[in-house]
C-alpha cells in the first residue's frame, strides 16, 4: 500500500472551520491542520487571542469573533472568513465544563452549558452544512467526550450535553450521508487543558494532550470514520463494559476511580476556569 493511500486523502488546500480555536484542543487543531496545508477559519469568543493564534500562521489562518450560541454570529463569522472559500470541513469544538452537583447548579449555568455544548453544534451545522449538501461533499467533525457515552457524577449537565451531541451526530450521519457529507465524532477522555484543570485522569488511563486529540482530528479528516476515541483503546473497553450487568459496570468504575472523576477535583486549580466559563 502506498504512503499516500495509507494516510488517506490529501488535506492540503481544504477549508476548515474550527470553533473555540483559540485555546486547548481547538488551538492544537488549528495549528496541526494549518501545518498540514489546510486553510483554517478560526472562530472564538476571545477575538484578541484568536487573532494572535492566526498571526502565527500567516494567511493560512483567518480569525474572526464567533459566539456559537448565536445564529447571527455564525452569519457574521462566515462572511468575515468567506475569502478562504467554501467550507470543506466543520470542526465543532467549542465547549465548556463547569462542574458541581446538579441541585446546586445555577439555572444560568445550566442553560449556558446546553447553549454552548449542544446548540453551538446545532447552530454551526445549520450554518455550514447546507453549502456542503449543495456541493455534494464535505465533513462535520463534532468534538464530543467520553462522558457522552459514560455519564459521570458532578458533571450531570455537561454529561447530558455530550450525550446529546452523540445522538445528534448519529442522526446527522443518516441525514447528511446520502448527500455526500461525512459526519464524525471524536471522543476524548480527560484532556490536559484549562477546561479539565484540577481534574484527575481515571486510574490506568494516561494523560491525553490537546496535541493528541488534534492528531486524531487530522486523521479523521484524512480518513473519515463515524466515532474515534482518544486514546483509541478506551473505545472497545467502554463498549465491552457497557454490555455487562450494571453492578459489574459500577464495580469497574470504582476500580478505575472513574465514578468520582469529576467530584474529586482541585477547586483551587479550577477557580479561574470556572469563573470564566460560568460568566461566558
Amino acid at each position: 500500500m502506498s504512503r499516500r493511500r495509507s494516510r488517506g486523502r490529501d488535506v492540503a488546500g481544504l477549508v476548515v472551520v474550527v470553533t473555540g480555536g483559540a485555546r486547548g484542543i481547538g488551538r492544537a487543531t488549528v495549528d496541526r491542520l494549518a501545518r498540514a496545508g489546510c486553510r483554517v477559519a478560526l472562530g472564538d469568543l476571545d477575538a484578541d487571542l484568536a487573532a494572535a493564534v492566526a498571526g502565527e500562521h500567516g494567511d493560512r489562518v483567518v480569525a474572526a469573533p464567533l459566539d456559537v450560541t448565536a445564529p447571527e454570529s455564525w452569519t457574521a463569522f462566515l462572511d468575515a472568513t468567506a475569502a478562504l472559500g467554501p467550507v470543506d470541513v466543520l470542526v465543532n469544538n467549542a465547549g465548556i465544563m463547569p462542574l458541581g452537583p446538579l441541585l446546586e447548579e445555577p439555572d444560568a449555568v445550566t442553560r449556558r452549558i446546553i447553549d454552548v455544548n449542544l446548540l453551538g453544534v446545532v447552530n454551526g451545522t445549520k450554518a455550514v452544512a447546507p453549502g456542503m449538501v449543495e456541493r455534494g461533499r464535505g465533513q462535520v467533525v463534532n468534538i464530543a467526550s467520553a462522558v457522552g457515552r459514560v455519564a459521570v457524577a458532578n458533571g450531570a449537565t455537561y454529561s447530558a450535553s455530550k450525550h446529546a451531541v452523540v445522538g445528534l451526530t448519529e442522526a446527522l450521519r443518516s441525514e447528511l450521508g446520502p448527500a455526500g457529507v461525512e459526519v464524525s465524532m471524536v471522543m476524548p477522555t480527560v484532556v490536559r487543558t484549562e477546561l479539565a484543570a484540577g481534574v484527575a485522569q481515571a486510574r490506568g488511563v494516561p494523560d491525553v494532550t490537546p496535541a493528541d486529540v488534534a492528531a486524531v482530528v487530522e486523521d479523521v479528516v484524512r480518513r473519515p470514520r463515524a466515532e474515534v476515541w482518544v486514546p483509541g483503546w478506551t473505545q472497545p473497553v467502554t463498549k465491552l463494559t457497557q454490555a455487562l450487568p450494571r453492578r459489574v459496570q459500577e464495580a469497574m468504575a470504582r476500580a478505575f476511580a472513574a465514578d468520582a472523576l469529576l467530584a474529586d477535583v482541585d477547586d483551587g486549580a479550577r477557580a479561574a476556569y470556572e469563573e470564566r466559563a460560568r460568566r461566558g
